[in-house]
């Protein structure tokens, strides 16, 4: 029984600072990092199949978020707190967008992405691609991705967990504060439309 429990604490462990690793590098208030280092060009698929870099984002304020459709607890959570924001801004997110980029393209085809994302916001977008067409992008936004193995032949995936407000240029804002009511993450995100 012990044996058992060792590897997922030591999972929960890493992906705990891994992802407080990740918020103190990316928090606004620090200007070590520059905006026109975090993300960059990236070409992938969507839920549709269609071809998507980040110029189909250009032009208004957008949401970029890592994740993958077998995660089974961060990655709802996120898309459906980035769903309730969404809401909260009521006319003020008619042009927002959201990517989600999924760091497992082994399973996550455009058509598991296409119903996974049907429970959450019609604004987010699922973009896959190949693993060098995802490992770029995670690359371009300072993320992070590892695939660690589990039972069976099967694995789940480690990966940054923030949610990166770009602008209409595709210039890294920040990071978005989900800790709290949507109203209020949303009165935030507000400011920067």
């Amino acid at each position: 029984m012990r044996r058992a429990l060792l590897p997922i604490i030591a999972f929960v462990l890493g992906f705990v600072g891994l992802t407080a690793a990740a918020v103190f590098t990316l928090m606004p208030e620090r200007t070590e990092v520059a905006a026109s280092s975090v993300g960059g060009p990236f070409t992938l698929v969507d839920q549709d199949g269609k071809a998507v870099t980040e110029a189909n984002f250009a032009g208004a304020t957008h949401l970029v978020f890592f994740g993958f459709t077998h995660c089974p607890d961060i990655c709802p959570t996120t898309l459906q707190q980035i769903s309730d924001v969404l809401a909260a801004l009521g006319p003020k997110a008619k042009a927002m967008k959201v990517a989600f980029i999924t760091v497992d393209p082994e399973r996550d085809t455009p058509a598991s992405l296409k119903a996974y994302l049907s429970s959450f916001d019609p604004r987010i977008t699922g973009l896959t691609g190949s693993p060098a067409q995802v490992a770029a992008a995670v690359k371009a936004y300072r993320a992070y991705s590892r695939k660690v193995p589990g039972r069976d032949g099967d694995y789940t995936m480690e990966h940054t967990a923030l949610v990166y407000v770009m602008d209409g240029k595709n210039r890294f804002l920040g990071a978005l504060n989900l800790m709290r009511p949507a109203d209020e993450t949303a009165a935030e995100l507000a400011k920067r439309i």
